[in-house]
């Protein structure tokens, strides 16, 4: 844990910021992660009392773990929230009105798995796994490819999730377009290998996407934040990269840009990674760059290990000065930090560091996925 006295000003990433139509109080959101205690779909008592209390402890945003459309196949696990159904809603408008008692804003994150391995796995045979070319990876195809019939159904799926979200009270959305899921897989070359409309090149693969932000836009309103998160990086493989240069990454971002896109979160493993050969910018410094809109950023923030390294590895991680993260926000890389597993470990994480109290942050440890604490 840290010994010294903190030698930097905390007073930037403690500053409200403004995205769409919600103010937030400082530069803190709390990073989407699937905890799976919502049984069959619902959220309950103990899911609002874990949002709450990260906002009750400084955390400006909280956007919430994934919670899934309403179409078959969009979950791979039936303790993942829905946002969909009369009771899940009814738990929802819980969460919402707890964080709200706490003076923070949430966010609904809005997902479809499409065809990861794992929903077959986790709900056996019959699910209706689905994906824009039937591949699961590249040249590994186990499914026929998406019909426009079913790309109409969930584009209307998302919609439908983001009026209610605005119906419940959610402050915005979070539209889940990374990590391989279905958003992404038609983002992807490896699993879009489609030859009509929905395949080409880069920016003709995001036509999905834009179906889905404009669908959205047009149920929530022009004022209602609408944010997109993307990865380079998908869970088949942590190498592969969307774009290979700021002008490919340019021509992926522009039609996400135009059809309504409010802000956009860049997942990282590492939040400060230069994303391209010659460049200081990180995936983050670069979206925000080529697209002027409001930028989250995400990545092992105040852990000395990432994703990757705990995951392979079944390890824990100890804490990290946020040094990097104030100096890169004084650089305008980005508006807002997400913290994920830091704030699983320590609900306390954002008011210590307001504090200053950094010798008492707490490691983070596997265990601490095991309970919503």
């Amino acid at each position: 844990m840290p010994t010294a006295p903190v030698s930097y000003s905390v007073d930037a990433i403690f500053t409200p910021f403004t995205i769409g139509g919600a103010r937030i109080k400082n530069r803190f959101a709390m990073a989407p992660m699937t905890r799976n205690f919502s049984p069959d779909g619902i959220p309950g008592p103990e899911v609002a009392e874990y949002y709450a209390r990260r906002a009750r402890h400084g955390v400006g945003l909280v956007i919430t773990e994934g919670t899934v459309v309403d179409h078959p196949g969009s979950s791979h696990s039936t303790s993942v929230p829905h946002l969909y159904g009369e009771k899940a809603l009814a738990g929802w408008a819980e969460v919402v009105q707890r964080v709200h008692a706490e003076d923070g804003k949430i966010f609904a994150q809005l997902w479809h798995v499409g065809l990861d391995p794992l929903a077959g796995e986790a709900l056996g045979p019959g699910t209706a796994l689905i994906g824009p070319s039937g591949l699961v990876a590249p040249g590994r195809q186990i499914t026929e490819p998406m019909t426009q019939r079913q790309i109409d159904d969930v584009v209307a799926a998302f919609a439908k999730a983001a009026a209610d979200a605005a119906r419940l009270g959610f402050d915005g959305v979070e539209l889940h377009g990374g990590h391989g899921y279905l958003i992404d897989q038609f983002f992807w070359e490896g699993t879009n290998q489609r030859t009509d409309s929905y395949g080409g090149g880069v920016a003709a693969r995001t036509r999905f996407a834009v179906e889905i932000i404009e669908a959205v836009r047009a149920e929530v309103g022009p004022d209602f934040p609408v944010v997109l998160r993307f990865s380079q990086w998908k869970t088949a493989d942590f190498t592969v990269k969307l774009a290979t240069d700021p002008q490919e990454l340019e021509a992926f971002l522009a039609p996400l840009t135009d059809a309504g896109i409010t802000a956009f979160h860049c997942s990282t493993r590492r939040f400060w990674t230069p994303e391209f050969d010659g460049s200081d910018l990180t995936l983050a410094g670069w979206t925000k760059k080529l697209t002027g809109k409001p930028v989250i950023t995400v990545g092992s923030v105040g852990l000395d290990s990432d994703y990757v390294t705990m995951f392979a590895e079944g390890t824990g991680a100890g804490t990290e000065s946020i040094a990097g993260v104030i100096e890169r926000l004084e650089r305008g890389e980005f508006d807002v930090v997400a913290v994920g597993r830091a704030l699983l470990a320590d609900a306390e994480w954002v008011a210590k560091v307001r504090d200053g109290r950094l010798r008492e942050l707490a490691p983070f440890s596997p265990q601490s996925l095991a309970t919503l604490a």
